[in-house]
């Protein structure tokens, strides 16, 4: 019998891509599994495809009401919060100077505030459970720069520091925290994206949704002594660029 069953996990964005591979994954560790996402559609499809693991929840990351309604919900079906991953999350293009205020805070309100209402709201029942895991899914612009997403750099190296800040406060306990740190995966979100972005890298393609959520299993279920890490799913991309130089270069 898994150590999980009779547990639950609640996942954020997942209605799709990331999430739903994410889902999935927990579900096969016999976790009931909130799918919660603005996409009702997409996730109602996602939820019934996981049969009676799962269950789809409507929430908007930044609605307190929601986050404790998805809590219950999950707790009243599933059994004790086990597993919590902050995986939703949106980009908005424009530099510095052009992108509008009000953009800016809606990508923090949705990549950072969203995690860190869950972590808050969570909180005390993972605790109560004896313990458990926050996976947040941060991005390799929480570790490096790029030009023209200022917001959503900004708001994925915050998330990584909160990731850090939370594991320091819950290792008493019980309670591991981590962030994941996916570069270009064919998700939506990458759909507009051509094969320049991942041309440098020394794996040269983009990752599938289900390599980033066999991290988050692992973090979840074998990462045990593990907590304020960072997991690195970029094919590379962060450890540097594969130069091909012309077989003339002399020295």
């Amino acid at each position: 019998m898994s150590m999980f069953s009779g547990r639950s996990a609640i996942v954020t964005g997942g209605a799709r891509g990331i999430g739903a591979a994410v889902a999935a994954a927990l579900a096969k560790e016999h976790l009931g599994v909130v799918v919660a996402d603005l996409l009702d559609r997409d996730g109602t499809a996602t939820a019934e495809s996981l049969g009676a693991h799962a269950i789809f929840r409507r929430l908007d990351v930044a609605d307190e009401d929601g986050w404790q309604a998805v809590i219950a919900d999950a707790e009243a079906m599933f059994g004790p919060l086990a597993v919590l991953v902050n995986n939703a999350g949106i980009v908005d293009f424009g530099g510095v100077e052009v992108e509008p205020p009000v953009m800016f805070r809606h990508v923090l309100d949705v990549n950072l505030y969203g995690p860190w209402l869950g972590m808050h709201l969570a909180g005390p029942y993972l605790r109560r459970a004896g313990g458990g895991v926050v996976v947040n899914i941060s991005s390799t612009a929480g570790l490096i720069g790029y030009a023209d997403v200022g917001a959503y750099v900004a708001s994925k190296w915050g998330l990584r520091g909160l990731t850090k800040a939370a594991a320091l406060e819950w290792g008493s306990s019980n309670i591991r925290v981590c962030s994941v740190h996916p570069g270009p995966i064919h998700t939506p979100m990458t759909a507009d994206m051509d094969d320049s972005a991942i041309a440098a890298q020394p794996l040269a393609r983009f990752g599938e949704p289900e390599e980033v959520a066999a991290m988050v299993r692992f973090i979840v279920t074998e990462a045990t002594f593990s907590t304020g890490s960072e997991f690195i799913v970029d094919g590379g991309a962060t450890a540097g660029q594969v130069l091909h130089m012309p077989s003339s270069a002399g020295e």
